[in-house]
């Protein structure tokens, strides 16, 4: 009889399926963008003074850039990196819900939700009341 346990590993998965890497989410923003642009993977990498394999392979995410890399190609296609890195950022978190606009009955403007501050009871800058806040030692 043979004891001995089957040479199969045991995978652990590093991160939940469900969120995509950075590298993928930059590609993806790249690729779209030169694509827009009509531009090549030749032309954007000759702007970025990049290889068109590797510039292919960032596309692609299956290299992760420098920050170098990344403001380089995003520079070839007319974005700063903040541009690029914001555009990925919103692939990645989905937008927030819209609150709904309701429109007073006797009004055609939208009203003002429940919870935005009314301007009169904001607090002036003359208001004579005293202060409850922090006292500062003079």
């Amino acid at each position: 009889m043979n004891n001995q346990a089957p040479n199969t590993a045991r995978v652990i998965p590093l991160r939940p399926a469900a969120e995509p890497l950075w590298r993928d989410l930059v590609g993806e923003v790249l690729r779209r963008e030169r694509q827009a642009q009509g531009r090549t993977l030749k032309d954007v990498s000759d702007a970025a003074r990049v290889s068109v394999p590797y510039l292919s392979e960032v596309e692609r995410g299956r290299k992760e850039a420098s920050s170098e890399v990344l403001a380089a190609a995003a520079h070839a296609l007319g974005l700063g990196l903040g541009d690029l890195l914001a555009r990925a950022q919103r692939e990645l978190a989905p937008p927030p819900a819209a609150a709904p606009v309701r429109l007073d009955s006797h009004r055609s403007r939208p009203a003002r939700p429940a919870s935005a501050p009314s301007r009169r009871s904001a607090p002036s800058a003359t208001s004579t009341a005293p202060c409850r806040g922090l006292a500062l030692a003079a």
